[in-house]
């Protein structure tokens, strides 16, 4: 009973702490206005006149000024960086047609695997622990035996998403194309000739000036490097839209190899979409979901370690395909670290900043055997969207940031109903926390992405008015379903 009194006082005097430290200058401020206010109020007629008479303008001086004030301030708002609005977003939801079940996909692996048991069973000890449900959805080219993947396909697969998505977005914000100044599109794998922009382009006969760029090979946290190039180039276009499109072609993705650090990818990754509409148009502002706060990239490329973690190559029978490094996930823990040494001025309370600052101190400084502090980001943030790369990426995303199983439910829910559907995850969740009714107006939301290279990126949105509940989206006709137990281990 004696230790539960101690932790809630502690708890008080944390939270005192906070407030002090955070609202310091309120504090510090409101006793000189007092006393300032108090000082006139108890002066006289006569005095106040007294002291407004003693007062002198020279009308040249007063001008001067007066043109300073207006010039410096011209020169700040001028200088002051665009708003960028997210207006809405669209995410791809597969026909249930497409879907996978996990007893289908064991199957499929037995038949195309006949002569190697021991990669089907490697395969199978993976999906028992992926975290994936049993509706995430692959291009048809993947469900044949064995599977067909081609150039056709992969294009048919990548008409079938960007277009829905594109359409769906152009419904949902009244959109017209000839209005869509510029246009990103991101794919990792898949990168034709003509391009994906340039399929979208053809498609919906966009104007003959628009600015369009097709991103490739940049990984996961691609739609974050989309958003951020849509930004800079928002900044020097005024008056513009912006259409990002995220996406995977999961179609070339299959490995029918044998080296265990390439089949990891038919185990996680599977096909979904985003497309996402920006503007820096004042007019935007009352109708936009969101406003864009900050954005972070940090590359550890220059590690070859990092570089070569997530890596396209061919085995050793000459066989395509992704290996993954089993240093991944202490590699990605040292990208996030920098990401988040970055991002954390930004958005962290003053409280958080100086604790922070007194166990660096104690640590270089002192050489105190401290333990390193990790800042309370849920005083920054009400929801976080980090990538469904998998269970393992969320795991220790949870215990690195030292979140709740509600912080990281969007995730998890994510990629055990749609699986790793790569750049585009963290849309999903996003809509996730809407279908769910908990997006209200002034809340923050943190998105994090990992990508090869090996690159960490974040973004930090702040949403503008209170989300009602969706009445369309990939989790329509689910979002009663979940949240849902997800097994250690699943019985296949």
């Amino acid at each position: 009973m004696a230790s539960l009194s101690n932790s809630v006082k502690l708890k008080y005097i944390k939270l005192g702490y906070q407030y002090l430290v955070n609202h310091i200058l309120t504090f510090f401020l409101i006793p000189i206005l007092m006393g300032f206010l108090i000082k006139i109020l108890s002066l006289g007629p006569d005095q106040i006149y007294e002291i407004g008479s003693s007062l002198h303008f020279d009308l040249l001086q007063f001008l001067g000024s007066s043109l300073m004030i207006i010039f410096l301030a011209t020169v700040y708002f001028m200088s002051k960086p665009r708003s960028v609005y997210l207006v809405d977003y669209a995410c791809f939801k597969p026909p249930a047609s497409y879907r996978v079940p996990h007893a289908t996909l064991v199957k499929h692996l037995r038949l195309s695997n006949k002569d190697n048991p021991e990669i089907v069973e490697f395969q199978r000890r993976i999906l028992q622990r992926s975290g994936l449900g049993d509706e995430t959805c692959l291009a048809p080219a993947n469900l044949y035996i064995p599977p067909t993947p081609s150039l056709e396909a992969s294009r048919a697969e990548a008409e079938l998403i960007l277009f829905s998505v594109i359409d769906d977005l152009l419904k949902k914000t009244g959109t017209k194309t000839k209005d869509i100044d510029i246009l990103i599109v991101n794919c990792s794998i898949v990168s034709p000739t003509p391009s994906l922009s340039a399929m979208v382009i053809n498609k919906y006969k966009l104007r003959s000036n628009i600015k369009s760029f097709n991103l490739s090979g940049m990984g996961c946290s691609a739609s974050l490097i989309s958003i951020d190039l849509a930004r800079e180039l928002l900044q020097v276009h005024p008056n513009s839209c912006a259409i990002v499109v995220s996406t995977e072609i999961t179609t070339p993705n299959y490995y029918s190899g044998n080296e265990r650090s390439m089949v990891l990818i038919n185990c996680l990754f599977r096909m979904g979409g985003a497309a996402i509409l920006l503007s820096n148009k004042k007019a935007d502002r009352s109708r936009s979901k969101y406003q864009l706060l900050h954005l972070v990239r940090t590359h550890k490329g220059a590690d070859d370690k990092a570089y070569r973690c997530i890596h396209e190559q061919e085995d050793t029978q000459g066989i395509q395909g992704v290996s993954l490094s089993k240093d991944l996930m202490l590699i990605a823990g040292e990208a996030l670290k920098s990401n988040i040494t970055t991002i954390g001025p930004l958005v962290l309370p003053a409280s958080e900043q100086l604790n922070f600052l007194f166990t660096l101190i104690g640590q270089k400084i002192l050489k105190l055997k401290w333990k390193p502090y990790i800042p309370d980001f849920k005083q920054a943030f009400e929801h976080f969207c980090i990538h469904a790369g998998g269970r393992g990426v969320i795991d220790e995303l949870q215990k690195k940031l030292q979140l709740s199983a509600k912080d990281v439910e969007a995730s998890r829910m994510t990629l055990h109903r749609f699986g790793n559907t790569s750049s585009s995850s963290i849309w999903y969740e996003m809509n996730y926390i809407e279908s769910k009714g908990r997006m209200k107006k002034g809340d923050r939301i943190w998105q994090i992405a990992f990508g090869s290279g090996f690159k960490c990126n974040s973004a930090v949105w702040k949403c503008n008015r209170t989300i009602t509940t969706p009445t369309d989206g990939p989790w329509l006709d689910c979002i009663g379903r979940y949240p849902v137990s997800i097994s250690q281990v699943l019985d296949l």
